[in-house]
C-alpha cells in the first residue's frame, strides 16, 4: 500500500515525475552517501592518510548495485542510526582489513548533508531546463498575442482593455527573475560539508583543508567558508526560491482556471482525446492539470515556512531541526519538478480564444471605456467636471439598462461637448491598450538579452 502521494500509483503523476522520483529515492540517496565515502577515501589515499589499496577497494564497493538496500534499511531501524549500517555494508565487501578505513574521520552529517546537496544539484539542472522551456512557450505567446485585445480585470471585475500578450509578458518577466535567482544562488548553495563532529575538522589531521578541497572538487561541489551544520540558510533559501517559482506557476494556473470559466471562455488548458472531465457529466472539460498545479503549489509554500523553522539550531548540531529538512527538502524538490512538468505542457499548447476575448470586451456595453471618455472630455470641460459627467452618465446607463454610448449622448453637457463620431471612436476598446504592445516588445528584448531564451 502506498504511504504517500509520491509513491501512490494512482495519483503520483499529479505530484511529481518519474525523473524526479529517480533523484529523490532511497537508491539514489544511498548512492550519494557512497559517492561521498568513495571520494573521501580516494583523496585520503592520494594524500597518504589511508593506504591507497584500501581507498581503491572502498571506492570500488561504494556501489548501490552491490548493496542490499532493504537490509541496510532494516538495520537502520534496529540501531536507530541513519549511516552506520550503510558504512558497514561496504566494509563487509572490502578485502581483508581495507574496510576499516571507510568513513575515516567525517561525521554522519558531513555525509548526509553533502549527499542531499548532490541530489538537489541533479534536480537543479532539470529545473533550469524546464524553466527555459516554459519561458520559450511564454515568449511565443507574447509574440503571437502582442496585439490580441482582452479585458483587463482588477478586484475580480472588468477594468480596462489590455492585450493577452501583455499578460503573458508579465508571466515571462516573472519566470525570468526565477531563472536568475536559481543561477545566482548556485555559488552560495552548492557546497559540501566536511567539518567533523563540531565543525573544527579536528578528526582530519593537518591536511584537513587540502583534503576538503580535493574531495569537493571530485564531487563537483564548492568548499564552504565555515561549518554549515548549524547554519541552514542554504537549504532554506533554496526551498524558498522553489516556493517563489511554484507560486508563480500556481498563479498562472489559477488564472487559466478563472479564464476557462464557461462565462468567460478566454483560455483553455490543452485537451487530449479521451480526457474525461466528470464521471456523471460527459460534456465537461475540466482544467484538471491547472487545478493540480494550484493545489500542489500550496504544499511548497508551507514547506518554505517549515524550512525557515528548521534554521533554529541549538549549539553546533541539532537533530530535531535537521530531521525536519528530511521531509521538507525532498518534498519541495519533487513537487516543484511535477509542477514544472505540468505547466510546461499546459503553456506549450495553451488554447487562446481571441474571439471570446473580443466579445467580452463589449459585454459591459461600453462602460469599460469610462476612463478614456473622461480624459477625452476633460480637454473640453476640465478633468473634475468630466469625471462628474461621466459618473452621472455611467450610473444613469447602468441603472436603466442602456449602453454607455446612449447614456453619454442622453447627457446634454456631454452631447454638447462631443460629437457622435467622437463618442464612437473613444468607445472602441481595441484602440485603448496604451503602450501594452510596446511593453511586450521590451520585455521580450530584455529576456532574450539575459540569455536564457532561444
Amino acid at each position: 500500500m502506498a504511504s504517500g502521494v509520491f509513491d501512490d500509483l494512482l495519483i503520483q503523476h499529479l505530484w511529481s515525475t518519474e525523473e524526479f522520483r529517480n533523484i529523490f529515492n532511497d537508491h539514489n540517496r544511498l548512492q550519494k552517501w557512497y559517492d561521498f565515502e568513495a571520494a573521501f577515501a580516494l583523496e585520503q589515499g592520494e594524500l597518504g592518510i589511508i593506504p591507497k589499496e584500501a581507498a581503491a577497494d572502498i571506492a570500488a564497493n561504494c556501489k548501490i548495485s552491490k548493496i542490499d538496500v532493504n537490509a541496510v534499511a532494516a538495520e537502520i531501524r534496529r540501531i536507530k542510526h541513519p549511516l552506520v549500517p550503510a558504512v558497514k555494508a561496504v566494509q563487509k565487501l572490502c578485502k581483508g582489513n581495507n574496510g576499516e578505513y571507510i568513513h575515516f574521520g567525517p561525521t554522519t552529517q558531513d555525509v548526509l548533508d553533502t549527499a542531499v546537496m548532490l541530489q538537489i544539484k541533479e534536480a537543479h539542472a532539470l529545473y533550469l531546463r524546464d524553466i527555459k522551456a516554459i519561458g520559450n512557450s511564454l515568449a511565443k505567446l507574447c509574440e503571437q498575442h502582442r496585439d490580441t485585445p482582452m479585458v483587463g480585470r482588477s478586484h475580480g471585475v472588468q477594468a480596462l482593455p489590455i492585450t493577452f500578450g501583455h499578460k503573458a509578458a508579465i508571466w515571462l518577466s516573472e519566470m525570468g527573475r526565477h531563472h536568475e535567482r536559481l543561477r545566482q544562488l548556485e555559488s552560495r548553495m552548492f557546497v559540501g560539508g566536511m567539518v567533523g563532529a563540531v565543525g573544527t575538522q579536528a578528526s582530519f589531521g593537518p591536511k584537513a583543508k587540502e583534503l576538503e578541497q580535493r574531495v569537493m572538487k571530485r564531487l563537483g561541489l564548492g568548499v564552504a567558508d565555515i561549518n554549515w551544520q548549524p547554519a541552514r540558510d542554504r537549504f532554506a533559501e533554496y526551498v524558498n526560491v522553489l516556493g517563489l517559482i511554484t507560486s508563480t506557476l500556481g498563479k498562472i494556473a489559477n488564472e487559466i482556471i478563472n479564464l476557462e470559466h464557461t462565462e468567460i471562455g478566454e483560455l483553455y488548458e490543452p485537451f487530449s482525446t479521451g480526457k474525461v472531465g466528470s464521471s456523471t457529466m460527459p460534456h465537461k472539460r475540466n482544467p484538471s492539470s491547472c487545478e493540480a498545479v494550484v493545489g500542489a503549489s500550496r504544499a511548497v509554500r508551507y514547506n518554505a515556512a517549515y524550512m525557515l523553522e528548521c534554521m533554529l539550531i541549538e549549539h553546533e548540531r541539532d537533530g530535531s531541526s535537521w530531521r525536519g529538512e528530511w521531509k521538507a527538502l525532498p518534498e519541495s524538490c519533487l513537487i516543484t519538478g511535477g509542477i514544472l512538468a505540468i505547466m510546461k505542457g499546459v503553456l506549450a499548447d495553451l488554447h487562446v480564444d481571441a474571439g471570446n476575448m473580443r466579445k467580452n470586451l463589449d459585454s459591459l456595453g461600453g462602460f469599460l471605456l469610462s476612463e478614456r471618455v473622461m480624459f477625452e472630455l476633460s480637454e473640453k470641460v476640465g478633468k473634475q467636471t468630466a469625471h462628474d459627467l461621466v459618473y452621472e452618465a455611467s450610473m444613469h446607463g447602468i441603472e436603466n439598462g442602456i449602453s454607455f454610448e446612449d447614456a453619454l449622448l442622453q447627457n446634454p453637457q456631454v452631447k454638447k461637448a462631443m460629437t457622435l463620431a467622437e463618442v464612437k471612436a473613444v468607445l472602441d476598446p481595441t484602440t485603448y491598450v496604451g503602450r501594452g504592445p510596446e511593453i511586450v516588445d521590451e520585455v521580450l528584448q530584455q529576456q532574450r538579452a539575459a540569455g536564457w531564451l532561444k
